[in-house]
């Protein structure tokens, strides 16, 4: 007759055994998958799926064109296409050569040397949060607080003159606003050119100087380490021109400041 601590024996065998052929199980699936058919196949029955979505869309639902295009009547205000407006949006805070050539550049640059810069091996063939809060922190922050909510503004908030009206607010084509910018060495005291040039770049060169800083206070830690100076320098100056754009987009809607940095027939910031 069985007593009850040799039936808990047994029940704790079970289990270990049990326990040992799962493992076994697992050690035997394999640790990598061919494309061909399994990555393929779903792909390909996604993108028929995602296809089908779209004939039935437009065909129900007719596209919003306007009327036809009247060389003597210029629409107000003058849009782009919709994906193009936050450029459009960006003419707001910055000069043409930076709205429509260098920011655009650098975030083609920048989405290029992700896997030249990318230290961490935890993500590699899956992407969690967990592993990898900096990355898609930055990426999730430049895609949707900078890039989308421009594209919204400039769809939804941006009236007759290029003017900014709230939700609900009549598009009024007579609104006037006062041209009241003014750069910020102007604001700090600056009066002549010379000095605002200089106090301009005083203030950009200090901006990026929190990079050799930066990497002079943290270069002892173990990822700075691994990181490296040169894919850390590119990182740091990718980051910092990221969040200078939202400075000087802030700075805009507070003191309304046109310019931080102004050098006469050369270069505006």
């Amino acid at each position: 007759m069985a007593t009850p601590i040799d039936s808990g024996l047994q029940a704790e065998e079970v289990k270990v055994t049990a326990g040992k052929r799962r493992a076994a199980a697992l050690d035997e699936l394999p640790d990598k998958v061919h494309t061909w058919p399994y990555l393929v196949r779903a792909e390909f029955i996604a993108g028929c799926v995602m296809m089908l979505v779209l004939m039935v869309w437009s065909i129900t639902i007719d596209a919003p064109m306007e009327e036809p295009s009247n060389p003597t009547k210029t629409p107000n205000p003058s849009k782009a296409p919709w994906y193009f407006l936050g450029l459009q949006e960006m003419l707001v805070y910055f000069d043409p050569w930076f709205a429509g050539v260098v920011a655009p550049s650098l975030i083609i640059v920048g989405l290029m040397v992700i896997p030249y810069v990318d230290i961490n091996p935890n993500g590699n063939g899956y992407y969690t949060f967990r592993e990898r809060r900096f990355a898609i922190s930055v990426f999730l922050f430049g895609f949707l607080a900078q890039w989308c909510s421009q594209i919204v503004i400039g769809v939804f908030l941006r009236g007759p003159g290029w003017n900014f009206f709230l939700p609900g607010q009549f598009w009024d084509p007579h609104k006037v606003v006062a041209m009241t910018n003014v750069d910020l060495p102007y604001l700090l005291g600056f009066r002549t050119v010379t000095s605002q040039m200089l106090c301009g770049a005083a203030l950009v060169l200090g901006y990026f100087s929190l990079i050799p800083i930066g990497w002079k206070l943290l270069k002892d830690r173990p990822v700075m380490q691994q990181l490296g100076a040169a894919r850390y320098y590119v990182v740091a100056f990718l980051f910092l021109t990221q969040m200078g754009i939202v400075v000087k987009m802030v700075l805009r809607w507070t003191l309304a400041v046109k310019y931080i940095m102004v050098i006469p027939n050369i270069v505006n910031i």
